[in-house]
């Protein structure tokens, strides 16, 4: 029982004792509770109505004191005027008044339906669903309907009901009637609506609803403190149907949501947008405020109206014909250019667009002039059809003139003060706004305009994003208003409508997405393993997100010289023994030498290794060895994923390796690494450590432990796979007479493995591959496009938490609230603590006094909370969780069990962690001023040291001056570092650093929580004590070149500039992809990131497979890299020396690059020479003379001069 409840108490009854005592009664319904979840709730309200009658015959006073507890429950519950009266009459009778009133009578409360169905009109509430369709079919207001017209189903809250506090109910159910819909309100007494859900939306057993909008703010079943979602995602598939979650304002009045950059009330965005998801509800629009006066709800007009177009459009996927339905498929092209059409996170566009069109035809939808290949496909959109030459313009769908789209995007003059009046000068020939894309019948595919300020130095110097410009409003007024699209697909991770400005959450008709996009559904393909941006278009741009799945994992494998040093570490475990041990050693070190691993295995010997004793000379081949093995076994994602087409079940053996690795204590599940070490008698921990010191004993059984592990799930694979790949289960009889072939092969090996711990991980395994290979992603979007539910599902890491799979679910984050959890504190204290004693190695013994510290929400949502618990664990707080394991409090940690001091912190949030974690952006605010407040040494607290020195310095309060805590300003994100860099448009580094000071630097206070506040001062302040720069790696498929956001968030040289001494702070990254976690240095982290991708065969020849795309992939990659320079200095020659060797030397490559994607093959080659020219490669006159006439040759491709 919650605390709170505890509380409750009248006269000598109190709830803190029921229950405690041991009763056959209180088993019982406690086991009750447990098997029944939000229903028995509902059942104890039932009890609660007849315990009165009978409490009445007991004599004692307890008895006495317990029924009037109740009946002023039921009071309470009835929540009508009449019944809060005789509520109020019944307790001053009894408790308040000396003497009570002779005669005053206090009526029985008042009982109304447990559930039902209501409508403003109606003389009475339903409990009949005849019954109120056969009311509802004889008015005569409705007469005009069309018989086929869609039928909203809406669910309500009986307590608004009968307490006359139904305004904005009545406003919804209006307007849906006056655009033509039926509906049929339903209300429940209690917190389970599933019950009237199931109840009232079937008429002889089919549902007779078109789509579903809950106006209760809340999970289907349970409230804000416990929910059953799995009771609710069962009676949603049934039904089948679109379903909304409406929030009416509960935390702040409308006057003050409207004025807010925030937005929704934090608190509200936890338990009535995050909530919901979890059930499976899109679309989170707010529908009414409440009056300031009188605290009654009343309904906001443009965002019913809003909620209802929404809803109606929705509703008509499923009455409008196939033939007749129009899909407008959007895709991307970031950065702005020709060879980048169809950019989105590790997905193949054109081929999945092509097997979607493809599945779209076969269902009966008009898709015309589909050509053969998706290389053609592409060729139609990217080429302007209408040009005499290879034009730099793409394919012109539509000019759609100035009056039309004056006419049809009432906002367009709130852009004229970001863009001056129409046409402006992009998406436009002079005259016309300009659409591009192709169509093909009822399909469209659109390039959707870029945000417009890429190019530019000074737009990009703003605090706040400019508004969308004329050319962006005028492709979304296309697909609504000229071609009359019934819905839009985003195709992949992910374009710019979500992150245009406006609130954080809770849009308004004035924030750009809610403008843009009109009352079109929006269907969105997003990476599965990206939660975080997926629920910002989920909940910034109304999309219903199906994910889809990353491509299939493999070994990064070694490849030239590494596979060489791997056969000289071979050569020394076989000879170390005899007299060659020495030579072979000096061997080793000069090969590591030639692969420029010198770095990251410093002081080799040179020349000297017979000076070494044999112990000395093993732990060098071991840290080789080591760092050999480490490159080895990363995963990498190959090639580009075609939705559609799932991984075979051989693609899915790294996967499954990894998933096998980690331990699930949550599961009782061992991973394999650990069962393996035990049978040893040693702990992978243990094993881990010897690793990493470089003890060649322990980096070989590391190794032959991984080796066990990869063969045992081969084996699982190869048994439940048949001869054309396809997953199938042996029957049972058969594994009655033999070996499993995993347990077969572990005892080959010689581990004596115990059989009782590998049975669940194996029967896991099974399950995961099964998992995996589903193919669900085509499915699922054709569900949606037909009006239907789309299941939901976590978003993350498939190997961290498998729940992941199948993909093609719609994609959901997690309660906000939940984190971070115990798991992810122990997790946290391991990286912390290697954080700290690596800087204070590398730093000449003295620890850190400031660490300046990276948030993505993404990696919090995949690790429960890791890098959150982190800052805590620098700073010496711990999370404290309430009675239903929700964290809102934070509490110091003394410096006696703490054991070093506190370590001063400068936090800075992605966007993404501002719009979804804005309480935990609370909880470090406070935890860093309970440090800051915190009567201890300077010595051993150094957020108090630094702050004390600020205030001083700033003239401000201690309080204030502790503000660490910063992010950007409300409804805007990144540096836009990314984009100077991705765009070429900077001058200097110094530029960079402005930007990065300019836009990150809106201060979090939780005193006054979601208002973001320039706090450049501060900022500047707390980062020139930074020691040590730190950010997280939380997943194989995301490192730190694959996306540009960790460059434009890291503050290396930002910090080094600030500083007075001019020092470069240490840079750390810390990778928790495996199971040993390790924090490494970022250069040493870049380095790695190279070897493993952008000069590895095994990825570049993956990602060419793919063609076009692919070399976008590898020049996605060479800029990123350029990015690391730019910000941090962290990228070695020999990086872009090897890039140089590997595709600009190579004819046989030049020649491969140029005719898949010559735009991208001209961007790779610009880019090098800019690298050249800001002095991050010295190479010589030769490759860079090599490099001008490479350029102006692929110019001339594409420009088509012979």
């Amino acid at each position: 029982m919650p605390e709170v409840m505890k509380l409750n108490k009248l006269g000598s009854f109190t709830m803190e004792n029921l229950g405690q005592s041991k009763s056959a009664v209180g088993d019982f319904m406690k086991k009750k509770k447990e098997e029944q979840g939000a229903s028995f709730q509902d059942q104890m309200l039932k009890i609660v109505r007849t315990l009165p009658k009978i409490l009445k015959y007991l004599p004692n006073d307890k008895a006495a004191d317990a029924r009037n507890f109740i009946l002023s429950f039921q009071y309470w519950l009835g929540g009508s005027s009449d019944n809060l009266q005789n509520f109020l009459l019944l307790l001053s009778q009894e408790y308040v008044l000396d003497e009570p009133i002779p005669d005053m009578k206090i009526a029985e409360p008042v009982e109304y339906p447990d559930t039902g169905i209501w409508h403003p009109l109606a003389p009475k509430y339903y409990t009949s669903l005849q019954e109120y369709l056969d009311w509802n079919s004889r008015r005569p207001d409705l007469a005009h309907l069309d018989k086929n017209a869609p039928t909203i189903g809406l669910v309500l809250q009986r307590s608004h009901l009968v307490s006359g506090d139904e305004a904005h109910y009545v406003a919804m159910v209006q307007e849906l009637e006056s655009r033509g819909a039926k509906v049929l309100p339903i209300f429940a007494g209690g917190l389970d609506f599933s019950v009237p859900v199931n109840d009232y939306f079937y008429l002889r057993g089919t549902p007779c609803v078109d789509g579903v909008v809950s106006l209760t703010g809340f999970a289907l079943v349970g409230g804000p403190a416990r929910q059953d979602h799995p009771k609710a995602v069962q009676a949603l598939s049934k039904l089948n149907r679109p379903y909304m979650v409406a929030l009416p304002l509960v935390f702040q009045t409308t006057e003050e949501w409207r004025n807010s950059d925030l937005g929704l009330h934090p608190v509200q965005v936890a338990l009535q947008i995050a909530i919901p998801e979890l059930d499976g509800a899109i679309e989170p629009v707010i529908m009414s405020g409440r009056d300031s006066n009188t605290g009654k709800a009343h309904a906001i007009q443009d965002r019913t109206e809003t909620i209802a177009g929404r809803i109606i459009k929705w509703a008509k996927l499923r009455s409008t014909p196939k033939k007749e339905k129009k899909l407008a498929i959007s895709v991307f092209s970031f950065p702005p250019d020709k060879g980048n059409v169809g950019s989105a996170a590790y997905l193949d566009v054109f081929a999945s667009i092509f097997e979607l069109a493809k599945e779209m035809k076969k269902a009966g939808y008009t898709i015309e002039d589909v050509p053969q290949t998706p290389r053609e496909m592409l060729e139609m959109v990217v080429n302007d059809s209408e040009a005499k030459y290879a034009s730099p313009d793409l394919n012109v769908a539509y000019r759609m003139p100035l009056n039309e789209y004056e006419e049809f995007t009432p906002y367009s003059e709130r852009l004229h003060e970001s863009w001056g009046p129409p046409p402006g000068n992009l998406n436009t020939d002079g005259k016309n706004m300009l659409v591009y894309g192709k169509h093909f019948g009822n399909l469209f595919i659109g390039v959707q305009p870029t945000f417009g300020y890429e190019g530019d130095p000074m737009r990009l110097l703003f605090s706040k994003s400019a508004s969308p410009h004329h050319g962006f409003a005028a492709y979304y007024t296309y697909l609504e208003h000229i071609w009359k699209a019934d819905a839009v697909l985003h195709f992949g991770t992910h374009g710019s409508l979500e992150f245009m400005p406006g609130k954080q959450m809770g849009m308004a008709d004035t924030c750009y997405p809610d403008s843009l996009l009109g009352t079109l559904p929006n269907l969105y393909y997003y990476a599965a393993n990206n939660p975080s941006e997926a629920t910002i278009a989920k909940r910034r741009s109304y999309s219903a997100c199906v994910s889809y799945l990353t491509p299939p994992a493999e070994n990064a494998g070694l490849y030239k010289g590494l596979n060489e040093l791997r056969e000289l570490v071979g050569s020394y475990q076989t000879l170390k023994d005899t007299g060659r041990g020495p030579s072979i050693v000096d061997a080793i070190a000069d090969q590591a030498r030639i692969c420029n691993l010198d770095k990251d295995v410093p002081n080799l010997p040179d020349g000297d290794s017979a000076d070494l004793e044999p112990e000395e000379r093993d732990t060098v081949v071991g840290k080789i060895y080591a760092k050999l093995m480490e490159i080895e076994s990363r995963l990498l994602p190959c090639g580009l994923h075609v939705v559609g087409k799932p991984p075979s079940a051989e693609e899915a053996i790294a996967t499954l390796v990894n998933i096998a690795s980690l331990d699930r204590e949550d599961d009782g599940i061992k991973g394999l690494p650990t069962i393996i070490a035990e049978s040893l008698g040693r702990t992978m921990e243990d094993i881990f450590k010897g690793n990493d010191a470089g003890n060649l004993k322990d980096v070989e059984l590391n190794q032959e432990i991984t080796m066990a592990v990869r063969e045992a799930v081969r084996d699982l694979v190869k048994d439940r796979t048949d001869e054309e790949g396809r997953i199938s289960k042996p029957s049972p009889l058969s594994s009655l007479f033999k070996q499993e072939p995993w347990l077969r092969t572990l005892k080959q090996a010689g581990y004596k493995v115990n059989e009782k711990d590998v049975k669940p991980l194996f029967e896991y395994l099974e399950f995961c591959l099964q998992q995996v290979c589903a193919d669900n992603e085509l499915g699922a979007m054709m569900k949606a496009l037909d009006g239907e539910y789309v299941l939901p599902g976590p978003g993350g890491d498939p190997i961290r938490n498998p729940d992941v799979l199948p993909t093609g679910k719609n994609i959901h984050a997690l309660d906000p609230q939940s984190i971070p959890t115990t798991a992810a504190v122990n997790s946290a204290k391991v990286v912390v603590d290697r954080l700290i004693a690596q800087q204070t190695k590398d730093n000449g013994g003295v620890p850190p006094e400031t660490i300046a510290v990276v948030l993505w929400g993404t990696d919090n949502i995949k690790t429960y909370g890791e890098s959150l618990a982190q800052v805590m664990w620098m700073v010496g707080v711990k999370p404290v969780q309430d009675g239903l394991g929700r964290v809102n409090k934070v509490q110091l940690i003394p410096l006696e069990e703490l054991g070093r001091p506190r370590i001063d912190v400068v936090v800075n949030c992605s966007g993404v962690f501002r719009d979804l974690f804005v309480n935990q952006m609370a909880l470090l605010d406070q935890a860093i001023k309970l440090a800051a407040e915190a009567d201890e040494p300077d010595e051993m607290n150094f957020v108090r040291k630094h702050a004390k020195a600020q205030a001083e310095e700033l003239g401000m309060s201690v309080r204030q001056a502790a503000t660490r805590v910063f992010s950007n300003a409300s409804g805007s994100y990144s540096s836009n570092v990314n984009l100077a860099v991705e765009n070429a448009t900077w001058e200097d580094e110094a530029q960079l650093q402005e930007m990065y000071l300019e836009r990150k630097s809106f201060a979090f206070n939780a005193d006054d929580p979601g208002m973001m506040a320039s706090g450049r001062q501060v900022f500047e302040s707390a980062l020139k004590t930074a020691d040590a720069t730190f950010q997280n790696l939380d997943s194989s498929e995301i490192s730190l070149t694959d996306v540009s956001h960790y460059f434009d968030s890291d503050p290396t040289n930002v910090v080094s500039k600030l500083r007075g001494d001019g020092k470069k702070p240490n840079s750390y990254i810390a990778d928790t992809t495996t199971a040993n976690a390790q924090v490494r240095t970022l250069s040493e982290t870049v380095r790695l990131d190279a070897r493993t991708k952008l000069l590895n065969p095994k990825w570049y020849e993956g990602m060419l497979n793919s063609g076009y795309e692919g070399v976008r992939e590898i020049d996605k990659r060479l800029t990123n890299t350029l990015g690391w320079s730019a910000t941090a200095g962290a990228v070695d020659n020999w990086v872009y020396e090897d890039v140089n060797e590997t595709f600009m030397k190579d004819e046989e490559m030049q020649k491969r690059l140029m005719e898949m994607n010559p735009a991208s093959f001209r961007k790779m080659v610009s880019t090098m020479l800019e690298i050249n020219g800001r002095g991050y490669w010295e190479t010589s006159e030769e490759n860079l003379e090599r490099l001008r006439d490479l350029y102006q040759e692929v110019e001339n491709k594409i420009e088509g001069i012979e």
